[in-house]
């Protein structure tokens, strides 16, 4: 592998995922007669695992929670998935970065068969060598597993690898493994979040963040 490599959470951070997955999380509550939640509710389930987030929602109840994750996956697996837009800047950003010899990743605690399919329809899709996600039954979906599992794939150490999101889940994982974590403050995470979790930089705009990398 070429250069450090630089490890990309999904939504948030490089694809503004909003419209999806809160469509998904409103058409599962509806479909199982819970109350809707309000925008600014649900905007924090936007990054952590959705399971945890129904979890939570439901008082441990897993039956309910199952059903939650099936119907929110059947309206993403039909829609959802394909209700997103690319923030401005980070096209450039992504080919950048990939022409300096970058190794680039994509670390997400989203199902992976559904980042898959959305990172390779990106334009820049391809600049990614793997693209990790949860596994469809959900063990492994925290950050630490999912930056393990990318590092085990790439066979890396972690000193030479970055981790780039949006929430403190992103910065977390990323002390967890000892690595360097840069945040971005155009998706769903505030500085402070991201400061308090650890993250060695914050940056504001897709040249901030290659700026910082180089």
């Amino acid at each position: 592998m070429s250069g450090n490599a630089l490890f990309f959470d999904l939504d948030g951070t490089l694809i503004d995922s909003e419209p999806g997955i809160l469509g998904g999380i409103a058409h599962a509550l509806h479909t199982l007669g819970h109350a809707p939640l309000p925008r600014e509710t649900l905007l924090p389930w936007i990054g952590p695992p959705l399971r945890d987030s129904f979890d939570a929602l439901f008082a441990g109840d897993a039956d309910r929670v199952d059903r939650a994750i099936s119907i929110y996956r059947e309206r993403y697996d039909a829609i959802g998935w394909r209700e997103h837009t690319v923030y401005p800047g980070v096209a450039a950003a992504i080919e950048t970065l990939r022409a300096g010899g970058r190794t680039l990743a994509v670390v997400t605690s989203k199902n992976e068969r559904f980042a898959r399919r959305i990172v390779e329809a990106l334009p820049f899709g391809d600049a990614f060598t793997t693209i990790v996600g949860a596994s469809d039954d959900g063990v492994r979906r925290y950050k630490r597993e999912l930056i393990a599992e990318a590092l085990s794939r790439l066979a890396l150490p972690a000193t030479r690898c970055t981790m780039i999101g949006d929430r403190r889940m992103d910065m977390e994982g990323a002390r967890q493994h000892g690595m360097r974590a840069i945040g971005v403050l155009w998706g769903f995470g505030s500085a402070d979040e991201l400061r308090q979790a650890g993250a060695d930089r914050v940056v504001d705009s897709p040249a901030a963040l290659v700026a910082a990398v180089s």
